[in-house]
């Protein structure tokens, strides 16, 4: 993988991140719109996260192909912090594509919120380190 696709897609995830941290910050009041549009910045996040790290893990000489593989290569690497994190934050992703339930997406919300946020922010930081 080329830097300039590196570094391409590390654009195109930040903006998606500060999107997210956007929708984040909304107020809850104004309804569960909220949540689902945040939900869905979460989801495309997430996406490009994982490919993103995909493209790092290819350019530094590993293969990976599913986001699980991508999560696991990259803990070993050192790229990402708390593999497990990354793990549940893939199960949530998979959640939100698959179900959806109020109550259930409240909970994913308030995951993406304190502890999911904080994961794609770091590699962000990592990724930042790598590729200046």
């Amino acid at each position: 993988m080329s830097l300039e696709k590196i570094k391409e897609l590390s654009g195109d995830f930040s903006k998606a991140l500060k999107r997210l941290e956007e929708a984040l910050n909304e107020d809850l009041s104004k309804g569960t719109i909220i949540i689902d549009g945040a939900i869905q910045r979460f989801e495309f996040t997430f996406e490009l996260s994982w490919k993103l790290t995909k493209a790092v893990l290819n350019h530094l000489g590993t293969e990976a192909a599913s986001p699980r593989a991508v999560i696991k290569e990259a803990f070993k690497a050192k790229v990402m912090k708390d593999g497990e994190g990354w793990i549940d934050m893939l199960e949530d992703r998979n959640k939100t594509l698959h179900i959806y339930d109020e109550e259930q997406a409240l909970t994913i919300y308030d995951k993406i919120k304190k502890n999911h946020f904080l994961l794609l922010k770091n590699l962000e930081k990592s990724i930042t380190l790598l590729y200046p």
